[in-house]
């Protein structure tokens, strides 16, 4: 168990944030979705998945089966993550990047790995924070790859400090309108803000009950599609694609269902996805403001 520190109300300032804290600090084991995905390649996502799977992993032996589907989620996980940062645009060595609910780590080291910047992660989740820094440690890179106990809508950080920033399937936690407020204030005019979410689908009318049920597994709050819109526009954030990964997904999702660390919320995600009440979608937007 992770006790938490004598800051911990200058970064947890509601009763919510201090329960979605106390959940990744006192139960990191029981998150065995993504720990068994990251010893695969020691890359430990807290995402899911895109991409058309290799469905010989069902073939073969049965008693490497598991373990074959494991490594082809992992791998869809990762394809995932490398989507959202080919969606960065141009990032030189001596830039800065932020990861807004960094969790153990994954997509941080990927982008280090990939530009060779400086990478900032931030989560109100002590243990995560432990966890990815001793990562940061083993692979040699503790000097440009750093992970804050710090909350993503009030990170510290310097205005105008970072050149890209990012978020992964953490939006859903937050109030969208602080959190662009703090990452326009962060990025440098044409700085870039990429982020993959699951979002309500406004066409489709109220929220589903297959939604409701993802909330209340994951105790998060699913934002509207427009929501984000609205957001992005009021904080100088100019979007300048959307990407609708949903048929991309649910391929992955289906053959979660055949593994034996499946939760029982594949279905609810099948089933909202399929009859257009959610979507996945990639959002990538511009700083325009000053």
């Amino acid at each position: 168990m992770t006790m938490l520190g004598p800051d911990t109300t200058a970064v947890l300032h509601t009763s919510y944030q201090k329960s979605v804290a106390d959940y990744w600090n006192n139960n990191p084991n029981d998150d065995r979705v993504n720990t068994e995905l990251g010893k695969v390649d020691g890359l430990y996502h807290h995402h899911y998945g895109i991409g058309d799977p290799d469905l010989s992993v069902l073939e073969g032996p049965e008693d490497t089966r598991q373990e074959r589907i494991v490594e082809e989620l992992h791998r869809l996980e990762t394809a995932q993550a490398d989507l959202l940062l080919d969606h960065l645009g141009e990032v030189r060595p001596g830039d800065r990047l932020m990861d807004g609910g960094s969790g153990r780590g994954g997509t941080g080291f990927m982008a280090h790995q990939r530009f060779g910047c400086r990478v900032d992660g931030v989560t109100i989740s002590e243990y995560q924070v432990g966890f990815a820094n001793e990562q940061a440690r083993h692979r040699g890179i503790a000097d440009q790859v750093n992970f804050h106990f710090s909350n993503m809508l009030e990170t510290g950080f310097e205005s105008g400090a970072m050149q890209g920033i990012w978020t992964n399937e953490t939006t859903m936690y937050v109030d969208l309108f602080d959190l662009f407020a703090e990452f326009s204030r962060l990025l440098r005019r044409g700085g870039r803000y990429a982020c993959i979410t699951g979002c309500s689908n406004d066409v489709a009318g109220g929220r589903s009950s297959s939604v409701s049920r993802i909330d209340a597994h994951y105790g998060c709050m699913i934002h509207p599609r427009s929501e984000y819109f609205r957001a992005l526009a009021r904080n100088g954030l100019a979007p300048i694609s959307v990407v609708d990964l949903t048929p991309a997904t649910i391929p992955y999702w289906e053959l979660r269902t055949k593994s034996e660390l499946a939760t029982g919320i594949e279905e609810p995600f099948l089933t909202a996805y399929r009859e257009g009440s959610f979507q996945y979608l990639l959002i990538v937007a511009d700083k325009v403001g000053r």
